[in-house]
């Protein structure tokens, strides 16, 4: 047992397995007091199952937890906050109709109950805000925040309930990238203030940002603990996926269709809350080419996408793909093809086999259906070909699609969408969540269906990788398009200042 004062956590030859898989194998793991720990590693490589023990949320078949140096077994998530551990999940676990202070407060047993001190809470929520510069109004309704700051919040009620160490699970995946800039300053100056911090991620500059010392996982295994500063971002890939990984812009035959498959034209909407999402947008996107969109996370790309898909009504405007008026939900795989941001509320059904949501659009067709009866060694033929072609990580077809790792379930959305190659493919935010090698993958993906004669809308919060994708770029702001600019000449700087609304000052050739 090792009684240093400097280790805040030492997890032990932690070993956990699931039907089929090995998710952690005799794992090690030490984090110190005042310490950014980067947790680094593909999609299903252990990581949240790792932090998931420590949580609480999982039971180890075997191995050993220290806290403080002390022995300690975690038996839930109530066990791992009356031990100073604070877990914030990848996707948000708040509640929409409540206020920010209300968030905060729950579930903590009241001191005299059944009355609330609201107004002690309210102090305390304010003076832990400005300390770490969060910036949060405690009453405003969750539902109204920016995505941004619920990020901040669900770190607030860590440090309301004084967590020692915390657990940030790829905190930054719905993060512009000033607002996780903005997450890291905060970061540091909580460390500062010696608490520890656990951060889960797949994003290479985020470990060389952030991290005091980085442990890489593999497959279940440690590959090993190294300095983030001593060590290049392609040492890290090759640890993290085992082999070179190439995310750089690709070259690429040009494009010799002027076909106009996707024509936008004064397409207006509104976003859930009724409020303008897309203003008098026009746009065109040819085939054999990637049209980029870039901007900050909530500027009327999801609506754009939504509407081209028939899952949201414009107020004005009309879309056309390859001619056809789109009034609603496109029932040809063969016009369009649809990777929505959201796979997990909007691309996929979790209870579903890997099998069943591979055919989710189809299912009611030939050879899928007979006579009314669905032909399962039909739908398994299927299922086994997309697995193969597409490299899905799975045990078996028939297993439920929620024990698959988030890369792998992006591969099965995206394997769907482009099975009956579609003359248009929409694709939004479709490396979100991802590890580099599942990254690498949907680029090269994209570029197939590019080169196969389709048109791609791509739309991305990330600017490296619109940058590295496209072929032109249009920067939306606000719901409008604030310019258009070739890929391969494209100005950084210039593509930044129209993210902050300012309009193209000059027209780059296209």
């Amino acid at each position: 047992m090792d009684q240093s004062a400097d280790i805040a956590l030492r997890m032990v030859g932690i070993t956990k397995r699931f039907p089929g898989v090995l998710a952690n194998n005799n794992i090690m793991l030490e984090v110190r007091v005042g310490e950014v720990h980067g947790l680094l590693g593909e999609n299903g490589a252990g990581k949240t199952t790792l932090m998931n023990v420590l949580y609480g949320l999982h039971q180890p078949d075997s191995g050993r937890i220290y806290i403080r140096g002390k022995e300690v077994r975690i038996t839930s998530p109530r066990v791992a906050v009356d031990l100073g551990i604070g877990m914030v999940h990848q996707h948000f676990m708040l509640a929409d109709n409540l206020s920010a202070l209300e968030n905060v407060i729950l579930g903590i047993p009241p001191k005299r109950p059944p009355l609330l001190d609201l107004d002690s809470a309210r102090a305390r929520f304010k003076e832990l805000a400005n300390e770490y510069g969060l910036g949060l109004d405690p009453s405003t309704p969750v539902w109204q925040l920016p995505v941004g700051d619920r990020q901040w919040l669900e770190i607030l009620k860590l440090l309301f309930r004084d967590a020692r160490v915390l657990i940030l699970d790829e905190p930054t995946s719905v993060l512009a990238p000033s607002q996780a800039a903005r997450l890291f300053k905060s970061i540091r100056r909580l460390a500062d203030k010696s608490r520890s911090i656990v951060f889960i991620s797949h994003k290479l500059r985020e470990m060389k940002e952030v991290a005091d010392r980085v442990t890489v996982l593999r497959d279940g295994h440690v590959v090993g603990t190294v300095d983030p500063g001593e060590t290049s971002p392609t040492e890290l890939a090759q640890m993290m996926v085992g082999r070179n990984v190439f995310l750089d812009r690709r070259p690429r035959p040009p494009s010799e269709s002027k076909q106009a498959v996707l024509v936008v034209d004064g397409l207006s909407c509104q976003d859930d809350r009724g409020v303008p999402a897309l203003r008098d947008l026009s746009l065109t996107v040819h085939a054999g080419e990637i049209v980029g969109v870039a901007g900050v996370g909530g500027n009327g790309q999801r609506e754009l996408a939504e509407c081209i898909a028939g899952l949201r009504r414009p107020t004005e405007g009309t879309i056309r793909i390859n001619e056809k008026l789109i009034t609603g939900v496109t029932r040809d795989p063969s016009l369009l093809g649809y990777i929505p941001e959201d796979r997990r509320k909007t691309g996929l059904v979790a209870d579903f086999t890997v099998e069943e949501n591979l055919i989710i659009k189809t299912f009611d067709n030939p050879p899928f259906t007979r006579r009314g009866i669905l032909q399962w060694s039909e739908i398994g033929d299927r299922a086994k070909t997309l697995i193969q072609d597409y490299d899905i990580r799975t045990p078996t077809p028939a297993i439920p699609l929620r024990h698959l790792s988030g890369g792998n379930q992006q591969r099965v959305v995206i394997a769907r969408e482009l099975n009956a190659k579609p003359a248009l493919l929409v694709a939004s935010q479709p490396t979100r969540g991802l590890d580099v090698a599942s990254v690498e993958a949907v680029h090269n993906i994209l570029l197939q269906e590019r080169n196969r004669g389709a048109a791609v809308l791509f739309i991305s919060t990330e600017l490296p990788e619109v940058l590295t994708v496209s072929d032109r770029i249009l920067v939306f702001f606000r719901g409008e398009i604030m310019g258009e600019l070739n890929a391969e000449t494209a100005d950084v700087n210039l593509i930044g200042e129209m993210m902050l609304g300012h309009r193209e000052r000059t027209k780059q050739a296209v």
